[in-house]
């Protein structure tokens, strides 16, 4: 496996800066995608901070079958394909079934297999064979060291990050270990840190997920303090109002401060 994973413009792992996945948890349609990202933009422009968009066409594991789901894969990769050609930011999305891998490897520079799939073999197969790198969120299910497997699975893709989301803790609840982030780094492959699912709280709503924001901002500081070199956080200009995962999600207007905290602390480390 290689130590660093290319993105179009953007390079993350050894001895490259850090990199942030930001964007909705989902798609909501073309105008809010090219608006949102070139929100994000402005912010990480301004900073010099090398950045992701990411955003799902699809939430196939929600809660309840009535949670919105979003435009499909059809319009979906259309819009993604709008925001990097118009921005020139490299994109990401997540993928569901092997079926899926070809058409969405097209258009994205990063495909992303979510967490409750990270030991589908097919999924995997397929995604190791896209000629795109992948991102795997490890399973809530899983220990750092688990994820070697996965890494077997996906021998000869073009790059491979893994991504700590927290791990199951009782009922309605995540931990997130920072020494995890130490052994996932002992794999060989860059590594992610997810700060907003992390704060999540599975089904802790009855039909749909809980969370609490407050707390995606301090687990992004730490990680970085650990030495990830990514950082994955979604954002939304009005989180309550978003139609997926609003209560873990951060405010696009708290986003400019803490991409600031983070460069200083990645400078603090040298």
């Amino acid at each position: 496996m290689t130590s660093v994973v290319r993105l179009g413009p953007v390079e993350l792992g050894q001895g490259r800066p850090l990199v942030l996945l930001l964007g909705p948890c989902l798609l909501e349609d073309l105008d809010h995608s090219l608006l949102l990202a070139a929100r994000i933009d402005e912010v990480c422009r301004a900073q010099g901070q090398p950045w992701v968009f990411k955003a799902s066409f699809d939430k196939a594991n929600r809660s309840s079958l009535d949670s919105p789901r979003g435009p499909g894969m059809e319009a979906g990769l259309r819009w993604l394909e709008a925001v990097r050609d118009e921005l020139g930011v490299p994109v990401t999305t997540d993928v569901h079934r092997p079926e899926q891998v070809p058409a969405v490897a097209q258009v994205v520079d990063l495909v992303q297999v979510p967490a409750f799939l990270c030991r589908q073999t097919d999924l995997l197969l397929a995604c190791a064979a896209s000629g795109r790198p992948v991102n795997v969120k490890k399973g809530q299910f899983l220990a750092p060291w688990d994820m070697a497997g996965v890494l077997g699975k996906l021998a000869g893709a073009t790059g491979v990050m893994l991504t700590e989301r927290g791990t199951s803790f009782g009922y309605n609840r995540l931990v997130t270990d920072m020494a995890g982030l130490v052994g996932l780094r002992e794999l060989g492959v860059p590594v992610c840190m997810d700060a907003t699912h992390a704060v999540q709280q599975p089904g802790g709503l009855g039909s749909r997920s809980g969370g609490d924001r407050r707390l995606a901002p301090a687990l992004a500081r730490a990680a970085v303090a650990v030495g990830v070199d990514a950082v994955f956080a979604e954002v939304h200009e009005d989180p309550d109002r978003a139609p997926s995962d609003g209560p873990n999600m951060l405010r696009l207007d708290q986003l400019s401060q803490l991409v600031g905290q983070l460069r200083r602390i990645e400078a603090a480390l040298g």
